[in-house]
């Protein structure tokens, strides 16, 4: 009896210690990533990509800001990294897009991100047409945009919100990265000072993988319906 409460409590600090320092997952809550990540996707969290702050315990929990600050191994991210990050302002995992490195000036210009005082490239593919989650059909302009690397990946504008079009330019300050949701008109992200700009030590990883799908989507004439994804890699 006492081997098997040993084996027990061994597995446990193991899987522990496994989440901490190397994968954990995430559930997608909103449409703010579509048409990359859909409601009800499970992704496998890449945690040691960025080094290890305070909020990288497993089951998103967070030590108090008092036992620790920084990061520990400290990894740069890279632009165009899926990443999931601490809320600024509350407790809340968010999933973003990063598009602007510390230092990185940036603005957007009628929906067209201008980095560096040049605008990234896009490209308009077509007509997207999709049933919102517990919403109604839309169609929006999808586009593929490009970063001064070469990565590129797919973006929703709607035409008749328009709401989240422009901001005047920033310079991002040391230690802090500017994040955009892939559903652009869509997704309250750092053009917004609700959450504004992520700390460094807010980052827990790297979005890396779908694992699978609870993402539901009934076929309909005309209308996009995303396909369900099991151990699919992010772009």
């Amino acid at each position: 009896m006492k081997d098997m409460i040993w084996s027990v409590v061994v597995a446990l600090l193991l899987a522990f210690a496994f989440q901490t320092a190397a994968y954990a997952t995430y559930h997608i809550p909103s449409e703010s990533m579509v048409p990359t990540l859909e409601v009800g996707d499970r992704l496998t969290v890449n945690k040691y990509a960025y080094g290890y702050s305070r909020h990288s315990l497993p089951l998103d929990m967070s030590l108090p800001e008092s036992v620790m600050q920084g990061r520990i191994l400290a990894r740069e991210p890279k632009r165009g990294d899926i990443v999931v990050f601490v809320h600024p302002h509350r407790s809340d995992r968010m999933i973003k897009r990063l598009i602007g490195l510390p230092g990185d000036r940036i603005a957007v210009d009628n929906g067209q991100v201008i980095l560096n005082g040049k605008p990234l490239q896009r490209k308009l593919v077509d007509t997207y047409r999709f049933r919102e989650f517990e919403g109604p059909t839309v169609a929006v302009n999808r586009y593929t945009e490009s970063l001064p690397s070469g990565r590129s990946y797919p973006t929703l504008e709607y035409a008749n919100r328009m709401r989240h079009a422009s901001m005047h330019e920033i310079q991002i300050p040391p230690k802090h990265y500017f994040m955009m949701g892939d559903n652009r008109d869509n997704s309250n992200d750092s053009r917004f000072g609700d959450m504004g700009l992520v700390p460094a030590e807010n980052l827990v990883g790297r979005a890396d993988a779908v694992l699978y799908s609870f993402y539901e989507c009934t076929p309909e004439p005309g209308i996009h319906c995303a396909k369900r994804r099991f151990a699919t890699k992010l772009k």
